[in-house]
């Protein structure tokens, strides 16, 4: 059993925490609203702390879930950070989608007080979070991923160490410009199905056993087709990572005309009020040009 903090009880953060705990460890959670925090503690036990540093306390590892950023650095290298609290030996494994930059400049710092440091952000949704079935990305040192493995595994499907700190991150980028492009493309596809009069349910059934076959279609393409889009992802928090993406292309030199364009689609639907909706709108955007052409 191991000593555990957990900073970051939101849709991600709150059953991997449980995950962990079920597992046996001693986990100790903090949340920025503290009432989620008593909450998770009331349903799965352990304790929860008023700062990052006093749930990283004494902590073997201390992992993280948070939105951008600003608040991994503040949950972090804040007065009240959890590097204030972590003793020298132990882990931080974030698993914040957040830039290579920061995770570069957290290994770092960590390093300086003899704490490991892994980004590991993750993917699958909030779906594999529950179901302890994410997909989990990593960069840092090799000895801090084995150290940290078999606790990952109780959330997730499959954990990678792709290179050092950052590694994980710029991983994330490229799962988002590919789930980025495919769903704009299958949003695409329904909506000249419609327009075709073929029926897109049928032509789903029949595609979705050849080549056009993806994760996207299998999963969102009735949501989709039903107008309904609290599934998933929501397109504020894709912003977030594509201009993280985009940011890291200017900075490395790549080029990524698609991405840039579906980023300013997802800016229309977010004009349209869908900032909550999940990824998987795209297609209510096209449905709206259509309708007003």
């Amino acid at each position: 059993m191991s000593k555990i903090a957990f900073i970051g009880l939101g849709v991600m953060g709150f059953p991997m925490a449980r995950h962990l705990s079920h597992a046996g460890h001693d986990v100790c959670v903090y949340n920025r609203t503290q009432s989620k925090a008593e909450l998770w503690c009331e349903q799965y036990g352990g304790q929860w702390g008023k700062t990052p540093a006093e749930a990283s306390k004494d902590a073997d590892f201390v992992f993280a879930c948070v939105g951008n950023d600003r608040d991994l650095r503040e949950v972090t290298c804040g007065e009240q950070g959890a590097f204030a609290g972590m003793t020298e030996g132990s882990l931080f494994v974030d698993h914040t989608t957040a830039s290579a930059t920061i995770s570069r400049e957290l290994f770092g710092i960590a390093l300086e007080k003899g704490i490991g440091y892994l980004d590991a952000p993750v993917s699958g949704g909030q779906q594999g979070a529950e179901n302890g079935s994410l997909t989990v990305m990593v960069g840092g040192e090799a000895s801090d991923f084995i150290r940290s493995e078999p606790l990952i595994a109780s959330y997730a499907r499959q954990v990678t160490l792709l290179g050092p700190a950052g590694s994980g991150q710029l991983c994330k980028m490229v799962n988002q410009i590919c789930v980025a492009g495919l769903l704009e493309a299958l949003a695409e596809g329904l909506h000249f199905a419609r327009a075709s009069g073929l029926n897109p349910e049928q032509v789903i059934n029949v595609i979705s056993k050849g080549a056009a076959q993806s994760w996207q279609m299998d999963n969102r393409y009735r949501t989709m087709l039903a107008g309904e889009y609290n599934h998933g992802f929501a397109v504020d928090w894709m912003r977030k990572d594509l201009d993280i993406v985009l940011d890291e292309a200017a900075n490395n030199g790549s080029h990524l005309p698609v991405t840039e364009l579906v980023n300013t689609y997802y800016a229309e639907v977010q004009a349209m009020g869908g900032g909550r909706w999940d990824t998987s709108s795209l297609l209510a955007r096209l449905e709206v040009d259509s309708k007003s052409n």
